[in-house]
């Protein structure tokens, strides 16, 4: 069989799931190669099973408002990859999550988990709640009513689901609270827990950590830093907050932020009050960044995405496909040298290829975005433990497995003088879960 042919018989099956079909295209695209040349895999159909979910959960969440009417949502739970652990990823809380949105994420993070190295399968989850404008006591009577179906299908051996967009701290907490009370155990099922019930420390800031560690280390393949480096951030959620951190603390200067309404430029950098200033906007107040450019007196683009700002390194942190070849184009035309993704899928196809051809240091974010999923790993190894590692201790292992992971795809990705790091992070993934697969036989 041909590429072509997979990928139509593939189209075929997943219709009206535009970004799922450009997530498998992608990483077959890379992996094909590999496919071909070893007959194991071929034989085993790999390819044909892993591009499958094991299990795809779906059912109505009903739950009351505040105003004592009825309400009806969707959830999702696709438990996609067992091959290397339990199922892991995130639950997502949007008006955006359909079937085949999280069927892409889930087929992310099966490679994604591989190359954390850490014993974790790939899955993902969600509804098409929005929480967004909704009171605390709404939010928890629908986490508990989404808990109340989920409960059946997740545990801490099978499947151990995380935050995502929209869940945070205070669903995490809620649905954590309402599994306890069903099946009657404290146990580490759900991971981005309240510190004082077996949580871990850095785990909130864990993927804007890691999408920086990551160009830090693409970085240095240049001979370059992050010092004396302007940095353009996309969204204002908590990667995005944590991203811009980091990049401070190692001597650059982040210079926009964004939300779905638009974006701010502070050229004079978002640091110290600024960021605090943020940080208590969006996750206290739950504003608009707009309120940023209001009170600091900076420019603000109503509807813009910030890449047509000129700068050293981008980190796109918002949501998928959130960066076209138009922006790509332009991002190259002002001398951005490094692009490390934050959140999932964020370039479009186009604008990889981009990347690719004038040769940007370009972290895809499987690779550059797996700190979050790392330490939610290191939080389920602390559960099983009964045990609490300090920050330090958190922060350096999450800095060890980000520069692991990219010299994994250094290893499969080097062409030249030149690192293919979607290759490189497609080709170290798969191995792994391909080769545990055929351990496991046709399951």
């Amino acid at each position: 069989m041909k590429l072509d042919e997979f990928m139509a018989k593939v189209k075929s099956k997943n219709l009206a799931q535009p970004e799922f079909l450009q997530a498998v295209e992608e990483v077959v695209e890379s992996i094909w190669p590999v496919v071909e040349e070893n007959p194991r895999f071929k034989e085993a159909k790999i390819l044909e099973r892993i591009v499958e979910p094991e299990r795809v959960i779906m059912f109505r969440v009903p739950w009351v408002d505040d105003q004592g009417e009825v309400q009806v949502n969707r959830g999702y739970r696709i438990e996609f990859n067992s091959a290397l652990g339990p199922y892991k990823g995130g639950l997502r809380f949007h008006p955006t999550v359909t079937l085949g949105i999280l069927k892409f994420l889930g087929f992310e993070q099966i490679f994604k988990n591989s190359l954390t190295t850490l014993p974790m399968g790939g899955g993902k989850g969600g509804s098409d709640f929005d929480p967004k404008g909704k009171s605390d006591n709404e939010v928890m009577r629908f986490c508990q009513a989404f808990m109340s179906e989920l409960f059946r299908h997740i545990g801490p051996n099978t499947d151990v689901p995380a935050g995502d967009i929209g869940v945070g701290g205070r669903e995490i907490g809620y649905m954590f609270g309402m599994y306890k009370k069903i099946k009657n155990e404290f146990t580490g099922v759900l991971t981005g827990k309240g510190r004082n019930w077996g949580g871990s420390l850095i785990r909130p800031e864990a993927t804007g950590y890691g999408a920086v560690f990551f160009a830090e280390e693409m970085l240095k393949t240049k001979g370059e830093s992050f010092q004396g480096k302007t940095v353009v951030i996309s969204g204002s959620g908590n990667v995005a907050q944590y991203a811009t951190e980091k990049v401070n603390q190692l001597g650059g200067k982040v210079v926009t932020l964004s939300d779905s309404s638009g974006y701010i430029y502070d050229p004079d950098g978002i640091k110290g009050e600024k960021w605090e200033f943020v940080m208590h906007l969006k996750n206290v107040r739950r504003g608009r960044i707009k309120e940023y450019a209001e009170k600091y007196h900076v420019k603000y683009v109503e509807g813009g995405r910030p890449w047509d700002i000129k700068c050293d390194v981008a980190l796109p942190c918002a949501t998928q496909n959130e960066l076209n070849d138009d922006e790509a184009n332009t991002l190259v035309k002002n001398g951005c040298i490094c692009v490390s993704e934050g959140a999932n899928m964020p370039s479009t196809p186009e604008a990889v290829k981009i990347f690719l051809e004038n040769k940007i240091l370009y972290g895809p974010g499987k690779a550059a975005n797996a700190g979050g999923v790392a330490t939610s790993g290191l939080e389920m190894s602390q559960n099983s433990l009964r045990f609490n590692w300090s920050r330090e201790e958190v922060e350096e292992k999450l800095h060890d497995i980000m520069i692991n992971i990219h010299k994994q795809c250094v290893k499969y990705g080097k062409e030249g003088d030149f690192v293919n790091y979607v290759k490189g992070a497609n080709v170290a993934g798969f191995i792994k879960v391909a080769e545990a697969m055929l351990d496991h036989g046709v399951v």
